[in-house]
């Protein structure tokens, strides 16, 4: 056979075409451009342009064809398609966004976590330890690079580098391990969860901490227990301030005989007995110097603090809330759990604007003089206006009484900042202690308030913030006269329906 331009033309073509698929295949599996890979791609590019400048007077008799014109033209417009695909994708990649549709935003980084990596100054590196990598975690840490380069990950195979695992002190398979020069975190593994935003934020929280500080919660008056797991106890508060970095630990004043030195912030969460005169003192002494303070009061309950609230310019209603707006009844509470949507201007509530928090069985908590001057004070949280005062719960017909009830808004907490011979105090005092116990702690925005509140009196306004959010359990659960109408309709109705239409259009074209 007599090869002439054309002959010569198409074989140089195809050989061409098959080097820069050889090369660019070497390149997809090795993850690198090696010698041999810029060979084949070089040689491939020579080869199809001489092949394309031998056989050009055929390639043009074959676009003068009115057949040709109207493939290329096809042509043309699908490699213009897969060129804007390409370019979006790449354009994607290099500025990626996507969109939470959840309700809690679990996929958007929260406010704390952007706040606390969004100022990190030194690298924080967070280490998997497992043979296999796991999508979920590069996923989550990609946002946290995003967020800020000094966060860096990687997947370690501890059986491969046994020595990179020795040196972190990894110990499971599936440990996060989350290190700040020679300071690390480890986070263990969960069988039950994958790795959680809270997890990783609070480890970085705990290696960038110059002091741990104490919050110390008064007990020996029946308040709220930090170890009591029940409904009404505060395990979920003792253990979000310690994913927040601080210490918690009970003290009882009267076998201390003084607030210990090392509390930096003094919790008295729902005394339901009276506190000694000595006790009350010793809560006074500890704000006259300086200290930071929470008093949760509840309704019906008289812990004898009033000499604390009269020194600090707040008016404690002897009375219950009662909202009868009916919004509570979105939420499966009833008149006696007032809502707040309405915060006052703090540093504390600034960020729970637009949100809800809720109080089950609370009193009001006002400012009492708001013409004195020698403490900051601002009313925190106000209901609405279909809330009024109630006397107790013992009544039997629930309505306002404009002779002895007063009408909404009504402010269910103070924060007072006092400042004197240097020494700045702080002391927030909150009609209710059940919005922050176990039960209601993780609705809405209740357990922000309470950490917030911890933040401020800490004097660690950098915490303060809108927390990750856990998924809410939204198993519908049926009885089993409802799953039997499910089956029927599913089994029955369904397909009867699809089986009808098609005889139906098929008897009316017949």
């Amino acid at each position: 056979m007599r090869w002439d331009r054309v002959e010569v033309g198409k074989f140089l073509g195809s050989i061409g075409v098959a080097m820069l698929v050889a090369g660019y295949l070497r390149y997809s599996i090795q993850s690198e451009l090696l010698l041999m890979s810029k060979a084949l791609l070089i040689a491939g590019g020579v080869f199809v342009v001489a092949g394309v400048v031998l056989g050009f007077s055929a390639i043009a008799s074959f676009f003068s064809k009115r057949s040709s014109k109207l493939g290329t033209n096809t042509s043309i417009l699908a490699i213009g398609v897969i060129a804007i695909l390409v370019i979006a994708n790449v354009l994607g990649y290099q500025h990626h966004k996507f969109f939470d549709l959840t309700t809690e935003k679990l996929y958007t980084l929260s406010d704390q976590t952007k706040k606390i990596v969004g100022g990190l100054k030194a690298d924080i590196t967070v280490v998997r330890f497992a043979k296999t990598p796991d999508a979920h975690f590069d996923e989550l840490m990609t946002e946290y690079h995003t967020l800020n380069p000094h966060v860096r990950f990687q997947n370690v195979d501890p059986q491969e580098k046994p020595e990179v695992a020795k040196d972190y002190g990894a110990q499971h398979i599936g440990d996060v391990i989350v290190s700040a020069g020679e300071k690390k975190q480890t986070i263990p593994p969960s069988p039950d969860a994958p790795l959680s935003e809270s997890d990783v934020t609070s480890a970085m929280l705990k290696l960038t901490q110059n002091k741990v500080k104490t919050v110390c919660f008064v007990a020996g008056h029946g308040e709220k227990g930090l170890a009591d797991k029940q409904a009404s106890g505060y395990s979920a508060v003792d253990d979000g301030l310690k994913k927040e970095g601080y210490s918690t630990k009970s003290i009882n004043l009267v076998s201390q005989n003084e607030v210990p030195s090392d509390c930096d912030v003094l919790v008295i969460a729902g005394p339901t007995q009276a506190f000694f005169p000595q006790e009350v003192t010793m809560v006074g002494k500890y704000l006259d110097g300086g200290g930071k303070a929470l008093l949760e009061v509840d309704p019906q309950t008289d812990p004898k603090l009033d000499d604390i609230l009269q020194a600090w310019n707040v008016n404690q209603g002897k009375n219950v809330v009662v909202d009868a707006s009916g919004v509570g009844r979105m939420f499966g509470t009833g008149p006696a759990v007032p809502l707040v949507v309405d915060y006052g201007d703090s540093p504390i509530t600034k960020n729970l604007k637009g949100g809800m928090t809720f109080f089950p069985l609370a009193r009001t908590e006002s400012i009492a003089d708001k013409n004195k001057t020698d403490v900051q004070d601002v009313e925190l949280l106000k209901t609405s206006q279909q809330s009024f005062t109630i006397p107790n719960l013992q009544q039997k017909e629930v309505k306002f009484d404009p002779k002895t009830d007063t009408a909404g808004p009504l402010a269910l907490g103070v924060a007072g900042d006092k400042k004197q011979d240097g020494k700045d105090a702080r002391l927030v005092v909150i009609g209710d202690s059940d919005f922050a116990a176990n039960q209601w702690a993780g609705l809405q925005h209740n357990g922000d308030l309470f950490f917030n509140t911890i933040d401020w009196l800490a004097q660690d306004e950098n915490l303060i913030s809108i927390r990750p959010k856990e998924a809410t359990d939204r198993h519908l659960t049926l009885t089993e006269s409802q799953s039997a109408g499910l089956r029927w309709v599913d089994l029955i109705f369904v397909p009867g329906l699809v089986i009808f239409s098609g005889i139906y259009i098929w008897w009316k074209r017949r």
